[in-house]
Order: C-alpha cells, then structure tokens, then sequence
C-alpha cells in the first residue's frame, strides 16, 4: 500500500534524484531511527549513535551551499528527508531539521564569509545548532527580550536569559539574539555566534518535557558573555532593520517543524492501519468496521492535504529574494500540519484501543511527540494573526511592532 503511495507520489511531484534521496532517507531511518526511537524516549538521551549516522549519510548541513563543501539541496529536498526520519522518530526529524535550517540558514544567509564557514563547518560534523530567542517573559513577542549586548571597545558584552532553548548542553554553536547597546543606545536587536564552553554562556536547568524527550530544552544564562565583534551577524539592513531579515530564517524552520509533525502522523498512520488489519472482534478484522474505516479516510485526507500545503511553502523558496519560504505559505502549512498530527496521532492511539494507551506502543510517544507542534516555533494563534496580517494586508495588533515567533 505504502510502497505504491510512494511511487505514485515520486511520479506525479518529484524528480529522479529527489525520489532516490527519499528511499535512501527511508531506508536509513528505518534502520537507524525507528529501531533506537522508544529508548531515546524512555532515557531522555541525545541520540549520538543516530547523529553519527545522519552526519555520515550528508543528512547535516545537506542545505550548505556547495562552495562551503555541501550539497546545495533545497527547502523542499530536506523536506523530503525529515518526513522520512520523523516517521519514525521525532526527535531525529528535529535533529534534521536544526542541521539544516534555523540557525544555519541566518547564518548562511547573513552572515559574513568566516561566519558562514564557521556554521558551515559544525553543521557537518554533525552539530545542531541552538536558536537562543526565547525569554521567561518573551515567548511569541520576541521584540520583548531583555538580553543585552552591549559594545565594550573591541567586545560585545552579553547578559541575560534564555528559557526553551532546543538543545541547550548538546548544540555547539548558538545563535543569540540580544538587544544591541551602544552607548547606551539601543540599536535594535542582533544575532551573535557564541560556542559551547565559552566563559559567561551557562547552560541552566533542563525542562521534564511531555514529547521529543531525546533533545533537551533548557534555560541558557549569559554571565557577562564576552564575544570578539565580528562574532555579530549583520544583514544588508543593518542593525535596525536586520532583525527581520534574520527572522526570515523561521520560515523555513517552520515549514521543518511542519514537516516533523506531517513524518510523526503518518508514522501513526500507518500503525493503526496495521492494527486494524490484524486486531479482531467478534469473529472478523476491525478494518472490516465502517466507523472505523472513515476514521481512517479522514486520517488519509488530513495527511495528504499537510503534505501538499508542506510541500507547496517548500518550493516556495525556490522563487522568494530571501532564499526562504513565502511567510505565508510557511504559517499556513505549519498551522494546518500542527493540529492534523494533534488529531491523527490521538485518532491512531483510539484505534488501537487499550494497548495505544501504553507506552508499549509506538503511538503512545507520537501522540505526546506531535503535540508540541502547535506551539513551539510559533503558536497556532500567533501564525493564525500571521495569516490574517496577510490576507487583509495589514498589521493586526498582536504583531505590530513584534514578531510571531513563539516559543512559549
């Protein structure tokens, strides 16, 4: 059934190569992510053995132009591979998508030539990097924080928080955005590089999270952070403006985080399929139930319709000046293929009755690992008044003078 999915979809939307790179995602997914996915969760640990092997397979940094020793592939060739990764684990679908996106992506795009090779170089070797926006008291209204970097002669000086920082202690690079001070003067708000272990960055305490346990969320406290300044990244627009350019990056972060959810529901999917199939009551196969089988086309429509609005914000960036995803595109796909893995995923854990609600079963971790799509990365809300902005071409109150970003 799936296999013939699988053809039908290559020949009608991707290319030879693309379809080649997605039975080699599958395949390795398959061998190193699903066997590995329940332990990652029930341990709470990184999974190094499966980074090792995307890093190997030039799953990281596989969207690193090729003059920085990548690959070149696009927004929609990542797809491609996270779906495959996060059907079987969401967490090494994440890992995919913070190897290629995000961080890298506002690096690469933004940054100066050392910059660029820097991240280049840690996306590799298999780092993901950490994205440092949001505060305890500055979740979706990014433009909130209070972290500062403030000039001190040849240095920037950093202090404050970071609260739900994705792979606090196991990211290298970090990306910190910090309000930029001047003299006293607020220049607006810049991105810096900072690595792991450097004196003033202080990873603080771990959140006990419900999904995606195998990669940390934690507190990040600069101490008088000091950093060279060329460690800024200044876009064309400069300091004052830049901050939105940078931002750009989160577009195609969120179509990744789409993508995740989209890997995580069909993975559930296909599970509850199975188990109809084999499961009887009352002498036949429960697939045989019709109550049943239209829960299972609406799953099946759900998905598609994700997958389709997923991949249409993918290519989106083929044709945006930015090199990312239409703004748009990206928070409709990732509104939409949020709330569908929400309702697929707990569909699934129904069909399976008594035993979905054990941790026996994979379906159990894919309904706590796709709810946190509908908020990190951007709240359903905050992307719903994203939407809204550009539909009556106009700025609605919850984001003028802010950003939808959301972590929290």
């Amino acid at each position: 059934m799936f296999d013939r999915y699988d053809h039908d979809v290559s020949s009608l939307f991707l290319t030879p190569d693309q379809s080649a790179l997605k039975t080699r995602a599958r395949a390795l997914a398959e061998h190193v992510a699903r066997p590995s996915a329940a332990q990652t969760d029930r341990t709470e640990e990184y999974p190094l053995d499966v980074v090792a092997s995307l890093s190997e397979a030039g799953f990281m940094g596989m969207s690193v132009p090729e003059d920085l020793a990548g690959q070149g592939a696009t927004c929609f060739d990542v797809a491609l591979v996270v779906e495959e990764f996060a059907r079987c684990c969401g967490v090494s679908g994440r890992i995919v998508v913070e190897g290629n996106m995000g961080a890298v992506g506002a690096i690469i795009a933004y940054g100066t030539p050392e910059q660029r090779e820097t991240a280049a170089r840690y996306v590799l070797s298999g780092d993901k990097p950490a994205i440092c926006i949001t505060e305890p008291g500055a979740g979706s209204a990014a433009t909130e924080m209070t972290t500062t970097a403030e000039r001190k002669g040849d240095s920037w000086v950093l202090n404050g928080s970071k609260h739900w920082i994705t792979g606090g202690g196991v990211s290298r690079l970090h990306l910190i955005f910090a309000r930029v001070m001047e003299g006293g003067v607020f220049k607006g708000i810049g991105g810096f590089m900072a690595y792991l272990g450097e004196t003033g960055l202080i990873i603080g305490a771990r959140e006990p999270t419900m999904g995606l346990r195998g990669i940390p969320e934690t507190a990040v406290h600069f101490d008088n952070l000091v950093l060279p300044l060329d460690r800024l990244i200044t876009p064309p627009e400069g300091i004052k403006r830049g901050f939105s350019g940078l931002m750009n990056a989160y577009n195609a972060q969120r179509v990744g985080a789409a993508t995740v959810a989209l890997g995580i529901a069909q993975g559930a999917f296909e599970a509850a399929c199975a188990h109809v199939k084999k499961r009887e009551q009352f002498g036949r196969p429960i697939a045989e139930f019709q109550g049943l089988q239209w829960m299972l086309a609406d799953m099946s429509i759900q998905i598609d319709a994700a997958r389709m609005m997923i991949w249409r914000a993918a290519k989106s960036a083929d044709h945006e000046p930015s090199g990312f995803p239409d703004p748009m595109l990206a928070a409709q796909a990732k509104v939409f293929a949020s709330e569908m893995a929400v309702k697929v995923t707990n569909d699934a854990l129904q069909l399976h009755g008594a035993s979905g609600y054990s941790r026996n079963t994979p379906v159990e971790r894919m309904v706590r690992d796709a709810r946190m799509f509908t908020i990190g990365g951007g709240t359903a809300q905050m992307l719903r008044n994203l939407v809204a902005g550009k539909v009556l071409d106009m700025k609605t109150p919850q984001t003028r003078g802010g950003y939808a970003r959301a972590g929290d």
